[in-house]
């Protein structure tokens, strides 16, 4: 079987691949010929995740995943939410996104947030969507070079360390991103 991956991120092909099995071969867009900006115009996460699937499917004809992801942040109503990958603009630039949080969280003693991944599958004509989140809470400050996004700022309930320090076996375990993925692969497999 091969589906085609809807995203250009890099760093999720590689968490991605890490989860899915040996008989399914994920194609890129690049793969495919794509590489247009694929449109997110959506209001909510799910929305956006929908619309990246059925883009693909009907530009190009494959069956494909495609996923958004956004961090909903308690003390903010949810946001960035679906704004996450421009949250400061649309540069969109893991730092200037991280600034901003940071600052606009500076006096609040609520920190608690989630990430949140819709996972939607354009298969065989039918439309499936599969949904992780991880809760956990904003650090003050950044720690750790792994990870994308807001990795740095991120701490999963129950752990001292961000999303940026932890291995990638751990963070697929624990994170939206990977448990989203491995219900989409428990789909897969059925």
């Amino acid at each position: 079987m091969q589906l085609v991956f809807a995203t250009n991120n890099l760093n999720k092909i590689k968490e991605v691949q890490a989860l899915i099995p040996n008989h399914i071969k994920l194609l890129s867009l690049k793969e495919i010929g794509c590489f247009e900006d694929i449109p997110e115009t959506q209001s909510t996460i799910e929305g956006n995740s929908i619309e990246k699937a059925a883009y693909v499917k009907t530009h190009y004809g494959y069956d494909c995943f495609a996923d958004d992801t956004g961090l909903e942040v308690e003390a903010l109503n949810g946001a960035p939410g679906v704004y996450s990958a421009r949250y400061a603009g649309e540069q969109r630039s893991a730092d200037d996104n991280m600034n901003k949080l940071l600052t606009e969280l500076s006096t609040k003693t609520n920190r608690n947030a989630q990430f949140k991944t819709v996972v939607t599958l354009q298969l065989n004509n039918k439309q499936h969507t599969f949904t992780g989140t991880c809760k956990g809470e904003i650090t003050s400050t950044k720690s750790g070079e792994l990870g994308f996004g807001y990795d740095p700022i991120f701490k999963p309930k129950g752990f001292q360390q961000t999303f940026a320090e932890m291995d990638l076996s751990l963070k697929n375990d624990i994170g939206h991103r990977g448990k989203a993925i491995l219900q989409l692969v428990d789909f897969l497999n059925s």
